[in-house]
Order: C-alpha cells, then structure tokens, then sequence
C-alpha cells in the first residue's frame, strides 16, 4: 500500500507544489482580473496535459519516458495531477520574471515576442533544474533508452520539447495574460520573480541534499543571472 501520511516525502512535495500554485494564481490575480487569471490557468494546465498525455504515448516532442506509479493520481488514467501544476506555476512565473528582465525594452513593437521567446526558456531552465532531481532522486518519471542523453540521463528532445510546449502555451494564453486597462507606467511586480526564486533555490537544495552538485550548480548560477537582471532591468 502506498503511505500518504502527511510525513511522507510525496505528500510534502505535493503541498509544496499547491502551495506554489496558489500563491502564483493570488499574485497574478493582483494585476489581471479573476477570470483572466483562471482562463488563462485553465489553458495552461489543458495544453499541457494534452502535450504531455502526447508525449507519454508518442514520445514526441519530449522523448520517450512514463511516470512513477505513486507519483499522484492520473488524470484519465495517463497523466499524474502535478504536470498540470507544475506547467502553471512554470510558466507563469517565467514570464514575470521575462517581463522584468525586458523591462527596458517595454515600448518596442516586438516585445510581445521578445516576451515570449525569454519565458520559454527560462520555463526550459526551470526544468532544466528540477529534472535531476526528479529523475535520480525521486525517481517521479523515467526515460526511456536514448542515443543522445545530455543531462542526468535526459535526452536533447526533453528540452527541445518544452522550450516548443512552453512557447506554443504562451502563443494560446497570452491574451488573457494582458492587462486590458494599463497603467500608463505601471510599477514593476516583484511577486513573480520572488516566487520564481524561492522555488529554484528549494530545487538546487534538493539537488544538492541528493549529491547532484552540478545540477545544484547550475540551478544556483541561472537562478542568479536571472534574479540579477530582471532586478537590474526593472528599475531602468
């Protein structure tokens, strides 16, 4: 039988995880009215599902993998609860985080692009990160034979594959992520880019509690770079 006492490290990650979400859904809810928010939300999480149930049965476009039976309860049978999550507080915080970072770029014809393009791949860092320790660690999903794994075991087409999920998600939800009525200079919102931080930082502790040192590495040095920028960025 499977433990879910509040004790077991599965149940803890699974508050984490909700935990993030809310908190990500209440500070996007300070900028965009409730319905954009749960739009947008629900989009996310529907994209995503249906990539990822793509992916579990074709392999395309993230490559061959299948999840661990205690991972969660499935959605249809297929795709375990926390994907969906995982994608929407990925994303959505990625692209405070993009949106800080361009700040200064804010009034050139192309920054929708520009946004876009910079919170897939920070979505893509974001896994890029958490990715050893779901694999080694934690063993949430595991990967299939691959020639080419570049990654704790990961193959190219992972990040290939969420850098195009990511960007085709954004492509479907970024109008109910605009604001319809903005301010003419609004002040930058921090709330993302904390949250965004706090969840990478948890990510390379843990990374680094399972001697993944390179992993831990990694997520601490794009963590900074990004946190540095967008700081820096936001105030120009």
């Amino acid at each position: 039988m499977l433990d879910y006492s509040l004790s077991h490290p599965r149940i803890l990650q699974a508050l984490v995880l909700v935990l993030a979400l809310i908190t990500t859904l209440l500070a996007l809810a300070r900028t965009l009215p409730w319905q954009n928010v749960l739009a947008a939300a629900a989009l996310i999480a529907l994209a995503s599902a249906i990539i990822q149930t793509i992916g579990l049965k074709t392999g395309i476009p993230f490559g061959h993998y299948f999840y661990a039976r205690d991972f969660g309860p499935r959605l249809a049978r297929l795709l375990p609860w926390p994907i969906p999550c995982l994608w929407i507080v990925a994303v959505i915080n990625s692209r405070g985080v993009a949106r800080l970072i361009l700040r200064p770029w804010r009034d050139r014809p192309d920054r929708g692009l520009r946004s876009i393009a910079l919170t897939s791949l920070l979505t893509v860092l974001f896994d890029a990160g958490l990715e050893p320790f779901a694999v080694r660690a934690n063993y949430f999903w595991t990967w299939r034979a691959s020639r080419i794994k570049i990654w704790y075991g990961v193959p190219w087409t992972n990040f290939a594959g969420w850098m195009l999920t990511a960007f085709l998600i954004l492509v479907i939800t970024t109008p109910w992520l605009l604001n319809k009525k903005p301010e003419v200079n609004p002040p930058p919102d921090y709330y993302p880019l904390l949250i965004w931080v706090i969840l990478t930082l948890l990510i390379a502790l843990a990374n680094a509690s399972y001697h993944l040192g390179a992993a831990a590495i990694f997520t601490l040095a794009t963590t900074s770079i990004a946190a540095i920028l967008a700081g820096l960025n936001s105030r120009r």
